[in-house]
């Protein structure tokens, strides 16, 4: 698995994953879409927590330095 999340993106999925997580978490999202917000907030913070992101690995999308990976 070569890694292809720099720091800035770590960050930003990070804080949108807390943040996705947050509101689903308070009820601020009705329904169903509640889990589907939970959801993608998981995978945020997952793919942040990782640094590495499979839809990017298949786009050919990097955004590490080059000859950190």
């Amino acid at each position: 698995m070569k890694l292809n999340v720099g720091t800035i993106d770590r960050v930003v999925r990070a804080v949108l994953g807390l943040a996705l997580i947050g509101l689903a978490a308070a009820g601020y999202v009705p329904g169903v879409w509640m889990w589907v917000v939970g959801a993608v907030g998981l995978v945020l913070l997952a793919t942040a927590a990782i640094s590495f992101c499979p839809i990017w690995a298949v786009l050919g999308i990097s955004t590490m330095p080059k000859g950190k990976a």
